[in-house]
Parts: C-alpha cells; structure tokens; sequence
C-alpha cells in the first residue's frame, strides 16, 4: 500500500488517528481490516508539514489557539500538538480549520510551495532609453524583469541635464509611483504643479494624472522608482471604506489636496 493512501485512511473522518483529541494512542491501526503502521502515517504528515502549514495561516490572521479553537470547536491544547506534529488530525478536522482560513482541504496537501526569490545582477541589466522621443531626458534599468506576473514594477533611472530648449515630454499610467532620489535635483511635473526635490527625498503620486521630470542641474540626477498598478479603481476602494459620520468623507483617508506629497529626508 502507497504511503500516501495509508494516511488517507488513517486521516479518515470516521476512524481515529495516530493520537486523538483525547490523548490516546492507536499504534498500529487497523482501518477496515487494512493495517498501517502508525510511523508511516507520522512520516508523511511530517513530509506535508501539515501542522506548519496550519500554524502558518493562524499567524497570519494573527489569532490564537483558543480563538482557532472556538472556530473549529477543538481544544486549544489538542491544536497546539497538531501545529507541533505530536497528533496526527483527521480529515474531518482539518475540512474545519480549512473552512476557517477559506481554503480547500487539498492545500494541506499539496506540493510546498516554492518561495519566490530573485537576484537581478547589476551586470545583467540592460540600459533602456525614454520612449517615444528622438532625443531621450533618462534613461532606467527594470529591476524586476526576472519576476513573473510581478504586481509591481521597480527601475533605476537615471535623468539627464536639462538642454535648452528641450521640452519634457509627459506621460500617464495607471496606479500608482513611488519615486526616491538617489542623487542630483529633479523637477517633477504632476499635472499643473512643479515640485523639486533634492537627494533623499520621496515622492509618491497618483500616475493617472500627466506627469515629467527634468534634472535642473549639471550632473545627471539617479533614482529608483517603483510603479504599481491598482486592480481597483479608485471610486471602488473608497466605496468600500466606512465613512464617517461628521464629514462624510471616508475614516482615514486623506482629502484629495494630499496627493503628491514629497517625504523630505530632513
């Protein structure tokens, strides 16, 4: 028999397991006169780091055992063993702590999930131009192209001298860009207003609204700049948002004159 059927068996709902809530061992178990040895069964639930995995979304929902326990009606000591690997759950139980979490029961089971790391070399990155123009104001490097599906975009960037005469040429997106100056001066159009920022400053927008840069000095200003697209528009976020009954305008968000904000290093 394939381990991994004995401890489908084992984990049924309807027959006990290595331990149950109550303490008691069952080493070796006979489950419809099919006999697993209790060690194959303590493998592979070690294997799957099931009691990992159900520790890891009761951290990230920061709730405690008891309050797991009120959800799922197990005792907290019983859920203590489970997340320790010292009891082996049924099925039954663990469909209770994965309704909890909104997951299905196959994700105690499935393959670890890699976690995602990328180095980007700075040799291996290529120096694009600004697009759209003949004469280029910056230059940037993706700092990210090596993530797939990534829900943001970082660059290096690197903004060349103002020449005369030379108009910068603006550009909208959607979402959001946080940018934070490295070196230099840069001047950052947002819409109608002009704000310059020096080394150590941050900037963070709205990307909708027209923006450019220029570098009013004489040496190139470098930043890293970090763009990320909503899913939601911005009428839908705030019509999720309680609002407050003195003002109206939703608790906790700042009036529209906020955006555009420039964190001084100071």
């Amino acid at each position: 028999m394939k381990r991994t059927s004995a401890i489908a068996m084992a984990m049924s709902g309807d027959a006990p397991a290595l331990a149950a809530s109550d303490g008691s061992a069952n080493t070796p178990l006979e489950i419809q006169n099919v006999q697993i040895d209790g060690g194959v069964a303590e493998s592979v639930i070690a294997e799957k780091k099931i009691g990992e995995r159900i520790k890891h979304l009761r951290l990230k929902k920061s709730m405690g055992l008891v309050e797991l326990g009120r959800h799922t009606g197990l005792s907290a000591s019983f859920l203590s063993q489970l997340e320790t690997g010292r009891v082996v759950p049924t099925l039954r139980n663990l469909a209770r702590i994965a309704m909890v979490f909104s997951k299905d029961l196959s994700y105690f089971f499935e393959a670890e999930p890699q976690t995602l790391f990328r180095v980007h070399r700075r040799k291996e990155r290529v120096r694009m131009p600004q697009t759209g123009v003949d004469d280029p104001t910056y230059f940037f490097e993706s700092l990210g192209y090596l993530v797939p599906d990534r829900q943001l975009d970082p660059y290096f960037a690197e903004f060349l001298p103002a020449k005369p005469g030379r108009v910068p040429r603006a550009h909208q997106h959607e979402g959001c860009e946080f940018l934070y100056l490295l070196s230099g001066m840069l001047d950052v159009k947002h819409g109608e207003t002009t704000h310059r920022i020096e080394a150590g400053d941050a900037l963070y927008f709205d990307a909708n609204t027209k923006h450019s840069y220029v570098c009013p000095g004489d040496v190139p200003a470098q930043a890293v700049i970090v763009s990320l697209q909503h899913p939601l528009s911005h009428q839908l976020v705030n019509s999720m948002r309680p609002v407050s009954s003195t003002n109206g305008r939703p608790r906790g968000e700042a009036p529209v004159a906020m955006h555009g904000k420039i964190a001084r290093s100071g």
